[in-house]
């Protein structure tokens, strides 16, 4: 069995820093070095104080804490820390092309091929390439065809071991994975690299949860689980316009057939939309694939589910302008959150965004508070759509540092994000300082809309008919 003494992580970002943390702290004989191009972005990891990481997750500045200087690293240089590895993952952004074939859909793997270009022209002793980011089947190939093609005579094994993350739960989804997927060549020296990262694994995870197969299962799993869970969320929330449409109730109707065994109770939420940023990246990722193979069919089916949560979003936008007689010009709306799910401060694809820019777009007056995006975050959110200006976003939409400031003198409240202190509000409060008739809706159903309405709100969550 190969025995790995040094591991190296390029790509510092969501699913590397934590990732490798959890590693470090298991595996306290393996020397982890996280490396990044980014300077403020490895200070931001080196820094002091733990509660300004660069990603913010429940648990995580306790793990790094307990790992950093003792065997987990953030260093700037990557070349030295790729020729010190054994073993190094590859745990780059892989977005969305937004240029040329594919635009829209497809994957965008300029940093991935960089990453494989720089290993091989610093490698000096023989790797094993891990593959962390989501990426489309049959990547690896690439990977491999730069790798062995390179000037050098280096032995280089490819491996798929993506991540199944939730935001906000990701320290116990590492720390007791439902599962570890590690796909590699299935010749003598791919089994033997497949082995020597389970081994890694089994410091902490129990061997019948480590699974191992070929590279393209392992590649197209992972699209295949986010498309899955989508689905889930997608299906419920078609559902809940058809309750809002018949006053039946979406919850009781995810809580009854969730509790048939064969279809379970997760991901059964209704919401204003999922996001995230793999959801719609990895759908679309699949759509594209399935349509260079000519698999029309296949494709359809899974771009309605994209269908599906843009026309969620959309239609809670449309609901709040409604409500306030078809027309928002020049009127405030609160924002309570604009991460894309709570105990995260990831805004990527949050419904959020657009449902704020449709409202922009009518000459709303929006103003946000969430308790970890900063203000910054929800300006360059805005900015990167290229709706209107940023001095327009500036203007129309305001950030501000408490709930109480953003619902004062409100039209209406909106519930973006279910962060837990927004249950705990003074909503008797909230309700005195807002122009009458007060609105709130609950695009996460968190609140109890019957008491709401007692204080005197008009009160719509999503899949209830109107109280």
């Amino acid at each position: 069995m190969v025995k790995i003494k040094n591991i190296c992580c390029i790509g510092a970002g969501y699913v590397g820093g934590p990732t490798m943390a959890v590693l470090a702290l298991k595996c306290p004989d393996i020397r982890v070095v996280v490396v990044d191009a980014n300077a403020a972005r490895i200070d931001a990891w080196n820094q002091d104080d733990l509660t300004q990481l660069p990603v913010y997750e429940p648990g995580l500045a306790e793990v790094v804490a307990e790992a950093r200087g003792r065997n987990l690293f953030f260093s700037k240089d990557v070349d030295q820390g790729i020729r010190e590895a054994d073993m190094v993952f590859i745990s780059v952004n892989t977005p969305t092309k937004t240029y040329g074939e594919g635009k829209g859909m497809a994957a965008d793997l300029k940093w991935v091929e960089l990453c494989a270009r720089q290993i091989a022209a610093v490698a000096t002793t023989s790797k094993i390439v891990v593959e962390k980011s989501t990426l489309p089947v049959r990547t690896a190939q690439a990977i491999k065809d730069i790798l062995h093609n390179s000037q050098s005579k280096i032995s280089f094994q490819v491996l798929s071991n993506p991540e199944f993350l939730a935001e906000g739960t990701a320290i116990q989804d590492l720390l007791r994975p439902d599962r570890v997927l590690i796909g590699g060549d299935q010749s003598p020296e791919g089994k033997v690299a497949i082995q020597a990262l389970a081994s890694i694994y089994a410091a902490w995870v129990p061997e019948e949860k480590i699974l191992t197969t070929n590279l393209w299962s392992s590649e197209l799993s992972k699209l295949t689980a986010n498309a899955f869970l989508a689905q889930r969320v997608s299906s419920i929330n078609s559902i809940s316009e058809l309750c809002e449409a018949t006053g039946a109730d979406v919850d009781d109707v995810a809580k009854a057939i969730g509790m048939d065994s064969r279809i379970g109770s997760k991901f059964l939420k209704a919401s204003v939309g999922f996001g995230g940023s793999c959801f719609k990246k990895d759908i679309l990722n699949l759509v594209y694939i399935c349509r260079s193979y000519q698999l029309h069919e296949v494709a359809d089916y899974w771009e309605q589910v994209i269908r599906i949560n843009d026309h969620q979003t959309e239609r809670f936008a449309k609901q709040i302008i409604k409500s306030l007689y078809n027309t928002v010009n020049g009127k405030k709306i609160a924002f309570l959150g604009w991460a894309f799910k709570k105990d995260t401060n990831d805004t990527r694809e949050s419904a959020a965004i657009y449902v704020a820019d449709y409202l922009l777009d009518e000459c709303a007056h929006v103003v946000v508070y969430d308790p970890k995006v900063p203000k910054e975050k929800i300006y360059a959110d805005l900015d990167f759509l290229g709706t209107r200006s940023s001095e327009e976003n500036r203007k129309l939409v305001e950030v501000v540092d408490s709930a109480y400031a953003a619902c004062a003198d409100a039209a209406a409240v909106a519930i973006l994000t279910e962060w837990d202190e927004f249950v705990v509000l003074d909503w008797n409060q909230i309700y005195s300082t807002m122009k009458q008739p007060a609105t709130l809706f609950d695009g996460r159903n968190i609140l109890n809309g019957e008491q709401l309405e007692k204080i005197g709100f008009r009160f719509q969550g999503i899949g209830k008919a109107a109280l």
